[in-house]
């Protein structure tokens, strides 16, 4: 076989035994699924009509703000849901499979591959899901075209696959699943320190940036705007820049600690 034919064949063996995984514990993607879900209904129906009246500056209006808020937690639930891939390659190391993989005559890079191919598939589902649950109280997205739900599925393919290779990275150099997850947290509060709840120029003065030079704000601007006819901006080769800089960063990281000869 060719060398391509080898990488295939192995890769999607590992993908298969990376989504028979998820199907046989998923408490931990659902646990993460619930923060992303449990987040819509709180700010929707607890401050919804407070936080539309401020950031519309206008009268309170929930609907305005669901619009506002589900790109938001979409990218968000991607951010959730790869914390888990950091866990279970994490969980690999420790248990020693990768050791095991190692001196099998298989491709090298289909163990990577198949946990980033499960894990963006995966994200993928969740964000379908956490969408669903915004459609059912009252999301809609009715003037984007088919040209721009294709654009925000692609954003949101390409922003899982950058996230994943970085969470590889973390649960390749951590020493246990634990460290792995709490490495990985950054995943979850940088959509908090976002544009995902408030606009950024309602943000104190200080903290503007911190919100404005970050991967999550440009994705999410360039989403809403895709979903909702807003203006995107610099943010679209921002977002796309953002993407593969960290895919790239997070593909070497993760290859560089896989090639690493263990201790």
């Amino acid at each position: 076989m060719s060398s391509l034919s080898l990488a295939v064949r192995d890769s999607s063996t590992m993908l298969r035994r990376n989504l028979l995984h998820a199907r046989r514990y998923p408490s931990l993607t659902l646990n993460l699924l619930l923060t992303p879900i449990m987040l819509l209904l709180l700010f929707v129906y607890i401050f919804g009509d407070t936080m539309s009246a401020g950031i519309g500056g206008g009268g309170a209006d929930r609907s305005k703000y669901i619009a506002y808020i589900v790109p938001g937690l979409l990218l968000m639930t991607i951010g959730s849901t790869t914390i888990g891939t950091a866990v279970s390659v994490a969980t690999d190391m420790t248990e020693g499979i990768i050791a095991r993989f190692r001196t099998m005559a298989i491709h090298r890079g289909s163990v990577l591959i198949g946990h980033v191919i499960g894990s963006v598939l995966q994200s993928i589902t969740s964000v379908v899901l956490v969408g669903a649950v915004g459609v059912a109280i009252g999301f809609r997205s009715t003037d984007a075209t088919l040209l721009e739900w294709l654009a925000a599925f692609g954003l949101l393919v390409l922003f899982a696959t950058a996230l994943t290779w970085i969470a590889v990275g973390m649960g390749l150099s951590s020493p246990n699943a634990e460290a792995a997850s709490n490495q990985a947290m950054p995943l979850i509060l940088l959509p908090l320190l976002s544009s995902a709840f408030v606009p950024i120029n309602a943000m104190p003065g200080w903290f503007q940036p911190i919100a404005e030079y970050q991967p999550f704000t440009p994705a999410i601007e360039t989403l809403r705007g895709l979903l909702l006819g807003s203006e995107i901006g610099h943010n679209g080769w921002l977002a796309v820049a953002w993407c593969l800089g960290l895919a790239v960063l997070g593909c070497l990281w993760s290859t560089s600690k896989f090639n690493d000869d263990p201790k």
